[in-house]
């Protein structure tokens, strides 16, 4: 697979519900540099475990939508927009938060990751229609 096509199939998988997601998709060496509205975090593999298996006890599913997948060699960029139906009111989904991620593949596995993320306002008609763009 190429490195575009590893970064879609992690973003495809059933994310919210498989034990597995990690090992499947993650190098074992892997980081991952995410500066969010809380601050700046450096997840290790041990520390992306624990963040799906929080994951997995809060949403029953999870959705991507892209506006951008770009592929330079061993690097794929991605501009998109989650949603969730979380386990306290799964009939409603939710929009999550915007993010923009340059993944690194080695081994043909996620190993670096760059990620901003930011809340989502779906009050604010100007910025939502700035991911309205799908691929």
């Amino acid at each position: 697979m190429s490195s575009k096509e590893i970064v879609i199939a992690f973003y495809k998988s059933d994310i919210a519900n498989d034990p597995d997601i990690v090992s499947k998709f993650f190098h074992k060496s892997c980081e991952l540099h995410w500066t969010s509205s809380q601050g700046f975090n450096l997840l290790n593999y041990k520390a992306i475990e624990s963040f799906f298996e929080g994951t997995r006890q809060s949403f029953n599913s999870l959705r991507f939508e892209f506006t951008h997948i770009i592929e330079a060699n061993a690097f794929v960029t991605t501009r998109h927009t989650l949603f969730g139906h979380t386990i306290e009111n799964p009939d409603f989904e939710t929009i999550i938060a915007h993010f923009a991620t340059i993944w690194e593949i080695k081994d043909g596995k996620l190993y670096r990751g760059y990620e901003i993320s930011h809340q989502a306002d779906e009050n604010n008609d100007v910025s939502m229609a700035s991911y309205e763009i799908k691929l």
